[in-house]
């Protein structure tokens, strides 16, 4: 049992289902007490907190017994068992040597103390670095934590970044800071603010050599440190920093160390995933210790996966493992098995001349040629070409670790996803797969779905989900692509318009450099970089016209979209208005905020899209959205109407510019004295101006560009669209003041004022 990490469950090889939900959380809190009493209030709090039902007591009892059972299959229902046991009002669970690794944990810590105690440092650095590879992540990672059991699993990292702490010096002083350094780098990414742990991993990287990276540590957690706590690093953490500074070239200890076990090397331009780099290392060392392993890497696009790859592998075949690529391509023209044709190469590379690739049953030319197409004409042929690759895989893994690397799964064959579930169950010795696949754009077909089912059931299986960049990660990323270290509000307008989007970062950061730092308001109101352009454009080509429209509409309402606003935008009802929405989604253009919002997952995106929307619609599609909005909203219906140009009423305009000035003055006013910036002069006598968005001196954004931040919502949630709007000026129009903005800028035509506009707009 596994709970250092996602609670993961085996018997004889076979990884087993945890059960529902709730049982699975009170396995996993059972075994976070593992070897104490817990009572049964207290599980009622840890599982359900203040939502427990009048029945909690039977429901534990029911979970309580399905857990038995599950621990031991033979177990009659009124039985105990041996495992898990009633102690008074409560329960107890209790585990065999080496059957929790939690317990397993433990004892190797408690031994190492013991082990320093008596001065054994080299047994007590194995028995901590044995302890510490059993982390696979946080403890419990994957499950909801309510907040009364938070702190319990809280408390299991908290042991192990004590051990982290404790060990790193250890190994530091024995010359063999390579022991603990896949470890550190876990509990760094595990506690982004945990001071100490931080700066033993910048003593632990600088002891490897590994200068540039520890430094690279030292300014992302300073960073971190000042944005998100107001505060500098404590003294742990700049000691550490002047060790490293202080530091010869040669590493300490080098002269009498042997050659590292996993060839670090630093992260450079690998910003934000030091965490999911040691997760991997870890799975890729199965090869190096005769083994096997499995790891997906899942994301948006752009997000990083094959970046992430690249740097894995290449650690893995600097210490002698073969490489094995297979890249899948989106062209519907791409010959069946393609991927594992061009693996094929590679491995047949290593085979004596003798071993011809007519052995392998397809034709395969090993001279640098393309893979040929294989004919797979019944499934009794695919089933013997599926054995004799993995035969072929089996013989090179028995001379050198392999490692299979399959780019871009989203894109493969049937077949290649159903040799890929062959080969998962019966992986050799010394082989490890590594894949790496979208979770959007497109959503996971259902081949692609049977082949994750089958792989999440290996013992060995890892899939990790690649986040989006941080803001202090963000900062490090433009520094790396442009030389100039940003600004805080640079990097949070830039985090803020990507979404932490790695490749719309490093877009955007090339886009605002020009011989010169980039500045705040630049990273704020400059255009799209035409690569993202492009990518957007490729990834709408093929959408239907009337998903196509609403997009457009979507992304001139703003970067939360309320559905109800939406729809009657688009003169549809609500359903209709899901079901064009449902592609969106799949091409990862909007997601699902909540039931009645979606919002575009990256500004930069919307931007696109409404950039891109033809000049001669956008106008109709700002009205469309004005006489869509509720007349509460006075700011985005001024914008519209503003935008809307000359297709709106415009005494309907001004006034919705006059009264959003208005509001924006009073709002301005009860903020305090002095608050009101700029003034607005109208005929008949001075108001106050109107300073953001909505107002008189703002309302003038480009047509093609979304409107400036806004309220996530308009209106009340109503599907019914309101009457429309008289469009130009009609008989019996009513007159508006005339209005100038203070500052430059394009101005309302100037009307006649009625008495009742003269009067102070404060």
């Amino acid at each position: 049992m596994q709970i250092l990490g996602p609670l993961r469950l085996w018997r004889n090889g076979v990884e087993l289902h945890p059960g529902p939900r709730q049982q699975a959380y009170l396995l996993a809190v059972l075994l976070a007490h593992a070897g104490r009493p817990v009572s049964t209030s207290e599980l009622i709090d840890l599982v359900w907190a203040d939502d427990a039902p009048a029945s909690a007591v039977n429901i534990l009892q029911k979970y309580v017994g399905a857990l038995r059972r599950l621990l031991e299959p033979g177990l009659s229902t009124r039985s105990a068992g041996s495992y898990l046991a009633r102690r008074g009002d409560g329960y107890l669970l209790t585990a065999d040597p080496g059957m929790l690794d939690l317990v397993t944990f433990r004892t190797l810590v408690e031994t190492a103390r013991t082990c320093l105690l008596d001065r054994q440092r080299d047994r007590a650095l194995d028995c901590y670095a044995q302890a510490l590879g059993l982390w696979r992540g946080s403890a419990g990672d994957g499950l909801a934590h309510g907040l009364a059991a938070m702190p319990v699993f809280t408390a299991l990292d908290g042991e192990f970044f004590d051990a982290c702490v404790s060990a790193a010096p250890l190994a530091v002083s024995l010359g063999r800071p390579e022991r603990v350094l896949q470890a550190l780098r876990l509990a760094a990414w595990m506690a982004p603010l945990h001071e100490t742990v931080q700066a033993a991993l910048v003593t632990v990287l600088g002891a490897t050599g590994q200068r540039a990276e520890a430094l690279s540590v030292f300014r992302a957690t300073r960073a971190r440190l000042a944005e998100e706590l107001g505060v500098v690093p404590g003294a742990a953490l700049e000691t550490a920093h002047r060790s490293v500074l202080n530091q010869q070239a040669t590493p300490v200890g080098a002269a009498r160390r042997k050659p590292v076990a996993v060839s670090e090397t630093p992260l450079g331009a690998l910003v934000g995933r030091v965490g999911t780099i040691a997760v991997l290392r870890q799975t890729v060392e199965l090869a190096f210790t005769g083994g096997t392993g499995l790891a997906l890497v899942e994301g948006e696009p752009g997000i990083g996966k094959t970046r992430v790859l690249e740097e894995l592998v290449g650690e893995a075949e600097r210490r002698g493992a073969l490489i094995a690529w297979g890249r899948c391509l989106p062209d519907d023209a791409t010959p069946s098995m393609w991927p594992w044709m061009q693996a094929a190469r590679a491995l047949l590379g290593e085979m004596p001349p003798e071993w011809q690739a007519d052995r392998l049953g397809v034709p395969v030319d090993t001279r640098g040629g393309e893979p040929a197409v294989p004919e797979v004409p019944d499934r009794g042929a695919r089933f013997r070409l599926f054995e004799r690759l993995a035969a072929l895989i089996g013989r090179v893994a028995a001379a050198r670790p392999v490692v299979l690397v399959f780019d871009d799964l989203q894109w493969a064959d049937g077949a290649s996803l159903e040799m890929f579930r062959h080969l998962a169950a019966r992986l050799s010795a010394g082989t490890v797969v590594v894949g790496a696949l979208r979770d959007r754009a497109p959503v996971p077909g259902p081949d692609l779905a049977r082949m994750l089912a089958a792989a999440s059931r290996l013992p060995d299986h890892r899939r990790i989900r690649l986040a989006p960049l941080r803001p202090a990660d963000v900062a490090e990323l433009v520094h790396l692509e442009t030389g100039h270290r940003p600004e805080p509000a640079v990097a949070r307008a830039v985090h803020a318009r990507t979404g932490g989007n790695p490749f719309f970062v490093r877009e955007l950061a090339r886009f605002l450099t020009d011989g010169g730092p980039p500045a705040a308001d630049g990273a704020v109101r400059c255009g799209v970089p035409s690569t993202v352009r492009d990518v957007v454009r490729a990834r709408t080509d093929g959408l239907d016209p009337d998903s196509r429209d609403l997009l457009r509409i979507a992304a001139l309402i703003g970067a939360d979209v309320d559905l109800a606003l939406l729809a009657r935008a688009a003169g549809i009802d609500g359903q209709t208005c899901l079901d064009r929405i449902e592609p969106l989604e799949a091409l990862g253009l909007l997601e699902p905020r909540d039931p009645y919002t979606v919002h575009f997952p990256h500004d930069l995106v919307r931007e696109s899209v409404a950039a891109a929307t033809p000049q001669r619609r956008v106008a109709d599609l700002h009205l469309r959205i004005a006489d869509a909005l509720d007349r509460s909203d006075a700011g985005r219906l001024a914008h519209h109407l503003w935008a809307a140009g000359p297709l709106a009423d415009l005494p309907r305009t001004v006034g919705a510019l006059v009264h959003a000035g208005r509001r924006d003055a009073a709002r301005r006013l009860m903020a305090g004295p002095g608050s009101v910036a700029g003034q607005c002069r109208v005929d008949g006598g001075d108001r106050a101006g109107y300073g953001t968005s909505g107002s008189a001196t703002s309302a003038p954004y480009p047509a093609t560009n979304a409107s400036p931040p806004q309220p996530a919502t308009g209106a009340p949630t109503r599907w019914p669209p309101p009457p429309p709007s008289r469009r130009g000026n009609g008989a019996g129009a009513v007159t508006a003041p005339k209005v100038h903005a203070a500052t430059p800028g394009p101005r309302p035509p100037s009307l006649t004022p009625t008495p009742t506009d003269t009067t102070s707009g404060c």
